[in-house]
């Protein structure tokens, strides 16, 4: 069976993020490179892989799909075991929370952070900007308040959805190694659960492979 085949570069958060979950899985995939100076996001070919002209775009066999999050939860359902059931489809109240946890990931969590590492990192080591602090300083106010959130959350549990890792842990992971590059990274100082639930996903040997690939 041919590999399945990713087409952006792991140094992005959103490539990253489907990145991860093939690594978990052990799977075999292709990274195929997607030169954005030679604006070959906006090809025919990619477009008709991706219609946004973004990345990641992900093909397997016949199926081609775009949009990071229904990517990584195509790849966690086709290489599900028991031992790596990370959406915990079989139960349905461990589902649900599986699925609270991904949107808050998606839209309260990320929302806070992303900028963070934008105005620090993206901006200008990329397209040369200036950090716009207002920016930062709002999403920081933003940020730890989510962070205290988390805390009381990872009081409960050891994980966002249970006592068990899943698919809405392992979404936090590209946005938030790269916050960690910023000068804000020590926030999670002030959080200790947050710290120790943060410390385990690096832990992991996908993880720190993947992260070798993603030094800013």
């Amino acid at each position: 069976m041919a590999p399945v085949k990713v087409f952006g570069q792991a140094m992005s958060p959103n490539v990253a993020r489907v990145l991860v979950f093939l690594e978990e899985a052990g799977a075999d995939y292709e990274l195929v490179d997607v030169d954005f100076q030679a604006k070959e996001h906006k090809s025919p070919d990619h477009l008709a892989r991706n219609p946004f002209g973004q990345i990641p775009a992900f093909q397997d066999g016949d199926l081609v799909l775009f949009e990071s999050r229904a990517v990584a939860k195509y790849v966690a359902r086709k290489y599900k075991t028991d031992e790596a059931d990370l959406l915990r489809d079989g139960d349905h109240s461990e589902a649900a929370m599986v699925d609270v946890w991904t949107e808050v990931e998606a839209h309260t969590y990320s929302a806070a952070l992303s900028p963070i590492v934008y105005e620090c990192l993206i901006f200008p080591l990329m397209h040369g900007k200036p950090t716009d602090k207002k920016v930062v300083d709002e999403s920081l106010g933003k940020l730890r308040k989510v962070l205290e959130v988390y805390e009381e959350r990872l009081s409960k549990h050891r994980y966002l959805a249970g006592d068990f890792l899943s698919f809405a842990d392992l979404n936090h992971f590209p946005y938030t190694f790269y916050f960690m590059a910023t000068p804000h990274g020590a926030l999670f100082e002030s959080y200790p659960r947050v710290k120790a639930w943060w410390e385990s996903i690096m832990s992991r040997p996908a993880i720190q492979k993947l992260s070798a690939t993603m030094t800013p």
